[in-house]
C-alpha cells in the first residue's frame, strides 16, 4: 500500500497538476530499459487484505492528527503528506467497503478474498468514473495488461488522453512499480 512513484517529475515550480518530461530517479527501468508490465490503473481508493484484516490507504496532511491505529508507511517530502493505512472499519470508506465485501462474499459463495491489494470502486467513490452500479473490490493482480502502451513522455500523453483509463501502473518482477495518470498531462 505504499505510494507508487509517478513516472515523471511533477512541475513543483509551475503548474503542479502536470509532470515534466524528466524521469523520476529510480523509475528509469520503465522508459530507458523498457521493463515492467503495464496494467490499467483504476480510479478508486486502495484497500489491502492481509489474509486476516482489511486496511484502507489513508493520507494525512502535514500538521493534521493521525487517526487511531494508523500505520505510517512514508511521508512525501514535497507535500508533507503522510501515507499509511488504517483499519478498513474506521476509514471514511467503511460503509462502501462493507457493501463491496458483502457483495463479494455472496458472489463467491462465502469464500473470502485472496490476500493482496484491491481498488474500492463504485457509486460513492471519486464520483464513480469507473461506472460501477454497486461498490466493488477490484483485485490489482487481475488488472488488464496494456501491451500497446507507449513508454515515452509524448506518446503516453497522447495514448492516455485517447483511452478511458485513469492511468497506467508498470509492475517489475522485483516488486517495484511506477505509475502515470491521464490527468498528469494537460489535455491536447
Amino acid at each position: 500500500m505504499q505510494k507508487i512513484p509517478t513516472l515523471f517529475v511533477r512541475d513543483w515550480d509551475g503548474d503542479r497538476r502536470y509532470v515534466l518530461p524528466e524521469i523520476v530517479p529510480g523509475c528509469e527501468w520503465v522508459v530507458v530499459n523498457g521493463e515492467g508490465v503495464p496494467t490499467r490503473k483504476f480510479d478508486g481508493t486502495c484497500m489491502m487484505y492481509d489474509g486476516i484484516n482489511w486496511w484502507a490507504r489513508r493520507e494525512v496532511k502535514a500538521g493534521k492528527p493521525e487517526p487511531a491505529m494508523f500505520a505510517v508507511l512514508e511521508t512525501d517530502p514535497e507535500t508533507g503528506k503522510t501515507v499509511g493505512r488504517e483499519p478498513a472499519e474506521q476509514s471514511p470508506f467503511a460503509k462502501y467497503w462493507t457493501e463491496a465485501t458483502v457483495i463479494a462474499l455472496g458472489a463467491m459463495g462465502g469464500i473470502d478474498r485472496e490476500p493482496g491489494t484491491y481498488e474500492l470502486v463504485g457509486p460513492k467513490i471519486n464520483g464513480n468514473p469507473e461506472g460501477y452500479e454497486t461498490h466493488q473490490l477490484v483485485w490489482h493482480e487481475g488488472a488488464t495488461e496494456l501491451p500497446d502502451a507507449p513508454r515515452d513522455f509524448n506518446g503516453l500523453a497522447k495514448w492516455l488522453h485517447a483511452h478511458p483509463y485513469e492511468g497506467i501502473v508498470w509492475h517489475r518482477p522485483d516488486g517495484r512499480m511506477a505509475k502515470i495518470k491521464r490527468r498528469d498531462f494537460p489535455k491536447p
